[in-house]
């Protein structure tokens, strides 16, 4: 019997705002290129904490859907809405099929970002990688997880292939690759130093400008993603 009830998740503050803040996106009520109200107002206003309410733009701005600006605010970024709906509805429930295809889709997608990255890289992808890779290892020694900067560092690697379609096809099933790895705890604190020299030997193969390097250590990176994914279907059926 209990297999057929649904575990009850509560949303947290920060959750509530990034819904509040999609409703205000999605409603029109704030347009591509516009600004949101300051972080003080939004915190005032919501009766939340600033850092709550920084904490979800961030989150927004990691998917591209904001962009902060320094000394100009927070931008709603037009070609960040098309993930919106992934990061934040339920539309897409993940089951057994649908994450196997998701797992599927974001491997092919990634061993080529991989190697168009090492192509392609500028020193300025590189710094940015090596920020979102100090990001990741900081979050795991902090908090003990970090699916959010794991992720974050693999659309840098999108960002730095300089193919736009593709980083918008990761930007787009990103979110539901998140959502998915914390409904099924894909991660968990006995990967964490394996994954952090893994994300090492990518950031050197790109570094070192190495594109059949880079896309056989992503590969390799993500083969226990991909069995995973390939036990969960065999498991539920």
């Amino acid at each position: 019997m209990l297999e057929n009830l649904n575990r009850i998740e509560i949303k947290n503050p920060v959750d509530l705002i990034i819904s509040q803040i999609r409703e205000l996106i999605i409603s029109g009520v704030v347009k591509p290129g516009e600004k949101l109200p300051p972080e003080r107002k939004l915190a005032e206003h919501l009766g939340v904490s600033r850092g709550q309410v920084r904490e979800a733009i961030n989150k927004l701005e990691t998917y591209g859907i904001l962009k902060v600006q320094p000394q100009s605010g927070t931008i709603v970024n037009g070609i960040g809405i098309v993930a919106l709906e992934g990061l934040i509805s339920d539309i897409l429930k993940i089951e057994k099929v649908d994450f196997k295809s998701l797992i599927d889709t974001r491997i092919l997608l990634e061993k080529e970002a991989a190697r168009l990255a090492a192509i392609n890289r500028t020193k300025e992808d590189i710094i940015e990688l090596e920020i979102a890779l100090h990001n990741y290892k900081k979050s795991l020694a902090e908090n003990g997880v970090a699916v959010e900067e794991d992720l974050l560092f693999h659309l840098k690697i999108a960002e730095a292939s300089k193919n736009t379609v593709l980083k918008s096809l990761m930007m787009i099933i990103t979110p539901d690759i998140v959502k998915s790895f914390r409904k099924f705890n894909v991660c968990n604190s006995e990967k964490n130093i394996k994954t952090i020299k893994e994300h090492q030997k990518i950031l050197e193969m790109i570094s070192n400008k190495d594109a059949i390097g880079a896309k056989e250590a992503m590969e390799q990176h993500l083969e226990d993603i991909k069995v995973f994914s390939e036990n969960y279907k065999i498991n539920k059926t």
